[in-house]
């Protein structure tokens, strides 16, 4: 599979017609600029030798060989040359018939990294449901956070309150780093005690990282976390950052905020008041 730099031709494109057209326009670049969409446009329904006659946007098109295509997509980033929208569009257009290929790629063995994360990102596009159980079970096993995993978690998002049952039956064999990616999905699902739980456990177990966990409290919306909120907004340990974000916490789930407090000498305060 011949893997042609659809950006290079484009560049080559846009210098060719500059060559042609910029004088017309008297080389005013901010107005060049503003024509690139059209430009853009122009190369993709325009016939090209380099692909024998065809335009760019019909060159995928040809193919529907869902597995043929992915398996070029693999040799786009084998051979370091950029892999072309197009050729993820026309995958993403045969549906079903590219699910499963695509399927054994975020963790499958002698896969480019780009195209596992690449793949993860079409089966979202395509609204798969299917790789759920997968993108759990390698969050559970993270020892640290990764891409790899923040993109299993987004898709994870985006699959719904589906998840959250498969989630919280995970959580007894989770690693710390797991546990709070859970707690970020799960945030977005209020109502459960059982997620109430694993907030408050992270909150109180993560005081590095206060700020971030008492969004979380917050976007759940249960009134439960306040004693647990305020006893943080108040503490001489807790810096302004935190602070901030606590005491927003605090004014989201109806709770009175917590008395002014002098934050001199705290870095973050200085630093901002001195912005």
């Amino acid at each position: 599979m011949k893997c042609i730099d659809f950006d290079k031709q484009f560049e080559r494109y846009t210098r060719d017609w500059m060559a042609k057209n910029a004088e017309k326009y008297n080389n005013d670049m901010d107005a060049i600029e503003a024509l690139m969409p059209d430009i853009y446009m122009e190369f993709m329904s325009m016939p090209a030798s380099w692909l024998d006659g065809l335009s760019p946007e019909a060159y995928f098109e040809q193919y529907d060989d869902a597995g043929m295509l992915i398996d070029w997509m693999c040799a786009y980033y084998e051979q370091n040359v950029p892999v072309p929208d197009l050729l993820l569009e026309r995958i993403t257009a045969l549906g079903s018939d590219a699910e499963e290929r695509l399927l054994a790629l975020p963790f499958g063995e002698n896969v480019p990294h780009e195209a596992a994360l690449t793949a993860i990102s079409l089966l979202r596009e395509l609204e798969s449901s299917a790789p759920m159980q997968a993108y759990i079970d390698f969050i559970r096993t993270l020892e640290e956070p990764d891409e790899k995993g923040d993109m299993c978690a987004e898709s994870l998002l985006a699959m719904g309150e589906a998840v959250v049952e498969p989630i919280l039956a995970s959580l007894d064999t989770a690693g710390q780093t797991a546990r709070d990616i859970f707690a970020d999905i799960l945030s977005n699902f209020p109502g459960d005690d059982r997620i109430f739980m694993l907030l408050m456990e992270r909150f109180e177990h993560c005081e590095d990282r206060h700020a971030l966990f008492a969004s979380y409290l917050a976007k759940f919306g249960d009134d439960r976390a306040l004693p647990v909120l305020l006893a943080a907004a108040l503490d001489d340990n807790t810096n302004y950052l935190d602070y901030v974000e606590i005491v927003s916490a605090i004014d989201a789930l109806g709770g009175d905020r917590p008395p002014e407090r002098d934050f001199g000498g705290d870095p973050y305060y200085e630093s901002l008041k001195r912005i």
